[in-house]
């Protein structure tokens, strides 16, 4: 465990907490939860005279991002393991520590030789030369809408399976009769953890328009408190993972000001007394119209904006605005008005008031990707279903 929480703070710059805390639970949560699917799992059953067999579709190419690495290893490679697959992992090229120790850890436990293998290498050579091998049944991608379009284009002259579970941009609906200060606050410090490099993240946060003024101040004094520093240190982020990404947030925050959205925390720049770094401040935008930029695009950095909505239907309008539909968020008082929006919502998965739960099944609606992990979801892809009719004689 302490190696790969170090791993985690000296490839992406997670804070020592962060890495050693949530990062290190995800990962064994997916462990503990794959084994419970497993133990009730069904692999076949009979449906009258036919016999439904599920078996493992093969080889699979497990390709994972850099934001929250373990998550996404364990959340591919345990369902892999657990439905009979054999696999080639290749981590993303910014963060190889963790796929390597993991990979260690694999063979320590005694997975048979030639079952779980690991290849490093970045996206273009490698993981195009994965996802179009002739011998390759399955790909798993989790990474940008760009490059999962690149994969399955790649994948398609095989017929191969593709799976991915892409970019987001998600709604966070606060409710007229939400705790208004507790969820404005809460919807910040949930989008900056992690440097808001979180695919799942809440990234537009819609309020009651007369209530914008309210929500700027809730929200200016939250983003004041997330400090900013050495990920080694006692800080809430640290910088973000590289300088590609460090510069396209950057450019981002920029056009947010020059389309005419609220400044209302951050800005430009690194924080105070960081001149070295990709340290990014945490922003807030305010007063944010849905066609503008940084409501379009997926910042991928500590930046919220924060758009005001004049009726439920208007919310709802506005959420599913977007060509994405990975993840959703409602926080209100009256429980049949929180699940009648969550219904309405275009996305993969919706949380009301925060709830979480291991075993809901993750993925996403339009360009969010395809396919669902987590829980017994999570096995499904990794499984061809045959049926075997005349299993059994027709009943008179």
């Amino acid at each position: 465990v302490p190696d790969l929480a170090a791993a985690l703070t000296q490839e992406m710059g997670a804070p020592a907490a962060l890495a050693g805390g949530f990062q290190m639970n995800l990962g064994l949560g997916h462990l503990t939860t794959a084994i419970e699917v497993l133990e009730n799992f069904t692999f076949e059953e009979q449906r009258g005279a036919t016999r439904i067999v599920k078996e493992p579709i093969g080889v699979c190419a497990l390709i994972t991002p850099w934001n929250w690495p373990l998550n996404q290893i364990a959340v591919k490679v345990f369902p892999a393991l657990a439905t009979g697959c054999t696999m080639v992992l290749k981590p993303s090229e910014q963060s190889p520590f963790t796929g390597q120790i993991f990979a260690e850890i694999i063979d320590e436990a005694g997975v048979p030789e030639g079952v779980f293998n690991l290849v490093q290498g970045d996206g273009p050579g490698v993981g195009r030369a994965l996802s179009g091998h002739p011998d390759v049944d399955l790909v798993s991608f989790t990474g940008s809408t760009r490059a999962g379009i690149d994969i399955a284009i790649n994948a398609a002259p095989g017929v191969t399976r593709v799976t991915q579970e892409l970019g987001g941009k998600g709604p966070n609906i606060i409710l007229d009769d939400a705790d208004f200060a507790e969820n404005v606050g809460k919807g910040v410090g949930t989008m900056m953890l992690n440097s808001g490099q979180t695919c799942s993240a809440p990234s537009r946060m819609l309020v009651p328009a007369e209530r914008m003024a309210e929500a700027i101040e809730v929200a200016r004094a939250a983003a004041e408190q997330v400090t900013v520093g050495d990920p080694n240190g006692d800080f809430v982020i640290g910088p973000v993972v590289s300088k590609a990404q460090f510069d396209k947030i950057q450019n981002l925050i920029r056009t947010g000001i020059d389309e005419g959205a609220t400044l209302v925390a951050g800005g430009p720049g690194r924080p105070d007394g960081l001149e070295v770094g990709f340290y990014v401040k945490p922003t807030v935008f305010a007063d944010v119209k849905n066609d503008m930029t940084i409501a379009r695009e997926e910042i991928f950095g500590p930046v919220l904006t924060i758009i005001g909505y004049d009726s439920i239907d208007h919310a709802v309008e506005i959420a599913n605005d977007t060509e994405y539909g990975l993840s959703a968020f409602v926080a209100g008082a009256d429980p049949e008005l929180a699940r009648s929006v969550a219904r309405r919502l275009r996305a993969g998965s919706v949380a009301i008031n925060d709830a979480f739960d291991f075993c809901a099944p993750f993925g996403g609606f339009k360009k969010s990707g395809t396919g669902r992990e987590w829980g017994e979801f999570g096995f499904h892809d990794y499984l061809e279903v045959k049926a075997i009719l005349g299993y059994e004689p027709q009943q008179a």
